[in-house]
């Protein structure tokens, strides 16, 4: 029976993949996405020598993703266990809080992100009180805010329960919420992705028609902007098309047949294995968050390369990697 179905409905699913997919893809994302963001919050906080609003978010991002990868161990052990779950209803609560609040928390900073951008390419004069390092705190604060507010319901609905001797973690719910957690699950789809998605595809529509009456722009600081912003825009759209929007499209799917059609087994079978198929799948977005920061600009890149290439050659080169480093971020601009 899958879990959170057998109070409901003699619907027998055939979930084996479960237990080789999700520790597979739960080992992965753990393992490339703490080196990613590991090696941005390094360069960040110990490298950089000041921020810019960018990253800001970013850092932010990283740390989320980074708490987020934190809780993937306990997800592989409970695959590897077949599903039965060892570590107690605190825990569980805490890991599908943490699932969501990267999830959605990732998705409101990259809307900052977006706006910022849009902001520097289509009112790079006027947007200049609003493109400030104080601002950009503020905006973080804020989506942390609304996320922990849309997600508060998360820590009552997640919990663990008993099928056929073994303790699961309820993906969403235990079988008896599920009616009310529908409209719940309807509204942070809507509010935590929908509007979101919303905001970064007009900010995007608008760059794209804002970059192409300036191609001919024969300024390299202009080509630079627009090479950076090109990155960004197909950055997040390709985060968005692969990771969050077949995510949302499946789990609303799948919430609604779980809650009216679960009766039909074939139906309910299908769904089910493009949501948890899906799922593990947006947790690629860990290792996609950094891209962004080693994309956005050359500062980034080259930070990047002369540490590793210091490292190589004598890992105890601390002081030169320091004063070298300086030297690269007084030779190229911020972004």
């Amino acid at each position: 029976m899958e879990n959170g179905t057998a109070g409901k409905a003699p619907c027998p699913l055939v979930e084996t993949y479960k237990y080789v997919l999700l520790p597979l893809t739960y080992s992965s994302v753990f393992v490339l996405g703490l080196l990613l963001n590991g090696a941005m919050l390094w360069l960040s906080c110990c490298r950089a020598k000041e921020w810019t609003c960018t990253a800001v978010y970013l850092v932010n991002l990283a740390v989320a993703d980074l708490l987020y990868l934190c809780s993937l161990p306990l997800l592989v052990v409970n695959y590897v266990l077949q599903d039965t779950w060892p570590f107690g209803e605190l825990l569980c609560k805490l890991v599908r809080f943490l699932f969501y609040a990267n999830l959605y928390g990732s998705i409101l900073l990259l809307t900052c992100v977006s706006v910022h951008r849009f902001l520097g390419v289509c009112y790079p004069i006027r947007s200049l009180p609003y493109r400030t390092r104080r601002l950009a705190a503020v905006g973080t604060a804020a989506s942390w805010a609304l996320v922990l507010l849309q997600l508060l319901p998360t820590l009552v609905y997640a919990r663990t329960g008993v099928i056929n001797n073994h303790t699961v973690c309820y993906d969403m719910t235990s079988p008896e919420n599920l009616s009310s957690y529908y409209p719940y699950g309807m509204a942070l789809t809507a509010s935590g992705f929908l509007f979101p998605f919303l905001i970064i595809l007009v900010c995007y529509c608008l760059m794209i028609k804002s970059l192409i009456r300036t191609t001919g722009d024969t300024n390299p600081i202009g080509s630079a902007a627009q090479a950076k912003s090109i990155r960004t825009i197909l950055l997040v759209c390709g985060l968005f098309a692969v990771c969050l929007l077949p995510f949302h499209i499946t789990r609303t799917i799948y919430l609604f047949v779980r809650v009216y059609r679960v009766t039909d087994c074939q139906l309910f079978q299908r769904w089910s294995l493009f949501y948890k198929i899906w799922r593990p799948l947006v947790s690629l977005n860990s290792c996609i968050n950094p891209l962004l920061y080693f994309l956005s600009g050359q500062t980034n890149r080259a930070r990047l390369i002369l540490e590793l290439r210091l490292h190589k050659a004598d890992p105890l080169a601390r002081p030169a990697g320091n004063m070298k480093g300086t030297d690269v971020q007084r030779r190229l601009p911020p972004y």
